[in-house]
């Protein structure tokens, strides 16, 4: 996390949040009122954050990685929105680092050019529209960085992206998977578009897969800016 994250944690009286990114940061919680709630239950933990800060305590909602990205930055603001101006807590976003920067810097610099970040995950975006944006990454020769790229239940989702990939760039373009980035298990594998779904994913993993231009050089995912060496 960032240095302003963790101040901000420990400032707070109550940190609210997912389980699971609760125990990472059990050494934080000390003397704290602590609100967590498990997966497909955000909009009840955000709004039990707000009503908790209309009573005048320092809350903290805590996302993995950056709270904008992927996060819960987004739903908080639109649920204090929903309370008059001259009564509605005030809500800062504090920047953290996303798992697409972390995962990026584990691999070597593979967004060193233009690239898309796109979520596997369908609650709450349609399958076509994100096969959709899957499409026109590939035919925009964009670096693609994969979120929730497989899960128990979702396991065909990643194969159906690569094949539309495959459409548009060569079976040897790089790619690397990283799970669990910059936290005590991480893991770095690098693979190439034909083969890394026979790789270990979940949804703890990133998957970045390269553009035309991309490149492996000792164990290092390169894609080049363009530069004249």
């Amino acid at each position: 996390m960032s240095l302003r994250a963790r101040e901000a944690i420990l400032a707070a009286e109550t940190i609210v949040g997912y389980d699971t990114y609760i125990e990472l940061i059990q050494d934080l919680l000390a003397g704290k009122q602590v609100v967590s709630t498990g997966m497909m239950q955000e909009i009840d933990r955000c709004k039990a954050a707000v009503e908790i800060a209309m009573t005048g305590k320092q809350v903290a909602v805590i996302s993995s990685g950056d709270p904008g990205i992927y996060g819960m930055a987004g739903l908080v603001l639109e649920l204090a929105a929903q309370y008059p101006a001259d009564v509605r807590p005030q809500v800062t976003v504090i920047p953290g680092i996303s798992a697409v920067g972390a995962a990026a810097a584990a691999l070597g610099a593979p967004l060193m050019h233009d690239f898309a970040v796109i979520s596997l995950s369908d609650l709450l975006t349609p399958w076509d529209v994100i096969k959709k944006r899957a499409e026109m990454a590939g035919a925009g020769d964009f670096v693609v960085a994969i979120y929730n790229p497989k899960s128990s239940k979702r396991v065909t989702q990643i194969e159906e992206v690569r094949e539309i990939l495959l459409k548009h760039r060569s079976p040897a373009t790089p790619v690397g998977i990283v799970g669990h980035a910059t936290r005590e298990r991480e893991q770095v594998v690098i693979s190439d578009l034909a083969n890394f779904t026979k790789e270990y994913i979940d949804m703890f993993s990133l998957v970045i897969v390269g553009n035309s231009h991309t490149y492996v050089r000792d164990a290092r995912m390169v894609t080049p800016r363009g530069y004249k060496l």
